[in-house]
């Protein structure tokens, strides 16, 4: 392990965002270590490869490749398998970009999560304060409850958990000034490709929203008081 924080990337379908996203630890001296979690039946499964082959001698970053479990699904197998090894885990979107700043991101939150347990997420310049759609936590909270991300979720809505999460254990940090700026289409700052318009369809948004209020409704409260009894 060459550091205490695993930034974990579920990305399909765009290979090119992996030397942006390496280029963007670059321009803000981020030195966590990096995870871009590949399906094996990605249309750019080769593109990938290639990466992973380019970027061999960078000690930040790794690639795992493995069968296609969607957004939710992909995010909670690395991270549980990690959670051991860090002491922080912290979730990026393909098309989230860390930006410049006085204190590196990356060096922010590990700032902001040593007194643990805690989650903290920035400013993406889109949702703001409203929602985490980039996130960081201590590692004992997903240790805690077997999952990042309720596990009945595919793609939306694992925002609104951790949102409901810090909320409800009053452990949760917004940090205005750490830009992690979300390139999505609902920012005008991306095209809707097919994975953009596979993730927000009105099917997936309908079936996402309806399991995340059947877990609010069951499994909500206790998620919380798991994670309020690591403060005792």
């Amino acid at each position: 392990m060459a550091d205490d924080l695993l930034v974990i990337i579920p990305t399909r379908g765009r290979p090119q965002a992996v030397p942006a996203i390496v280029q963007a630890w670059d321009d803000t001296g981020a030195t966590a270590d990096l995870l871009f979690c590949v399906d094996t039946d990605d249309p750019e499964l080769a593109a990938y490869k290639q990466h992973a082959v380019d970027l061999k001698g960078d000690g930040r970053v790794r690639f795992t490749f493995g069968k296609r479990r969607r957004l939710c699904g992909t995010l909670n197998q690395a991270a549980v398998k990690n959670a051991g090894g860090y002491r922080f885990l912290a979730f990026l979107g393909d098309d989230h970009r860390p930006r410049p700043a006085a204190m590196p991101w990356d060096a922010r939150i590990r700032e902001c999560l040593s007194g643990g347990p805690g989650i903290a997420y920035g400013n993406d310049l889109l949702r703001g304060e409203a929602l985490p759609t980039a996130v960081a936590m201590t590692s004992d909270i997903v240790q805690a409850l077997g999952y990042m991300a309720p596990p009945e979720l595919v793609h939306l809505f694992l925002d609104n958990a951790w949102f409901d999460w810090g909320r409800g254990a009053s452990c949760i940090t917004y940090l205005p000034d750490t830009i992690i700026e979300h390139m999505h289409p609902a920012a005008g700052k991306a095209l809707n490709d097919d994975g953009y318009l596979e993730a927000n369809s009105n099917e997936r948004f309908t079936a996402d929203r309806d399991a995340y209020e059947n877990y609010s409704a069951t499994r909500l409260a206790d998620d919380i008081k798991k994670i309020n009894a690591l403060k005792e």
